[in-house]
């Protein structure tokens, strides 16, 4: 199964829409009227709709996916992004969607500057 995509409001709605546009499912924060929320609840929503989450927070969820492994709890990926232009951010998300499933997300922390 393919991973489904849930961005944090930090993440750019344009980049949502290229990957919608290209057939991968994102739900944007803005869409889900989540904008308010922490980002725990951010990935607790995320993982209540299993779906992996893209962040350019990378220090807050880098702790926040050490938490849950630290609990025991799970979440349905955490992905983290440097601030990028839109092309190259799309080929890198493009990439890790048709390389990983969404089973193999499961509690994963995933760098996407290892996707490029």
């Amino acid at each position: 199964m393919r991973i489904t995509l849930y961005f944090d409001e930090d993440v750019a709605v344009p980049l949502a829409k290229a990957l919608q546009q290209r057939g991968i499912d994102v739900l944007t924060t803005q869409d889900a009227g989540r904008a308010a929320s922490s980002d725990e609840k951010q990935v607790a929503f995320a993982a209540e709709q299993r779906r992996a989450i893209l962040t350019h927070n990378k220090r807050d969820f880098i702790i926040i996916h050490k938490r849950y492994l630290e609990k025991g709890s799970g979440h349905s990926g955490i992905i983290v992004a440097d601030q990028d232009r839109l092309g190259p951010l799309l080929k890198s998300i493009s990439k890790l969607w048709f390389t990983l499933s969404a089973e193999s997300m499961k509690n994963r922390l995933e760098f996407l500057s290892s996707w490029r």
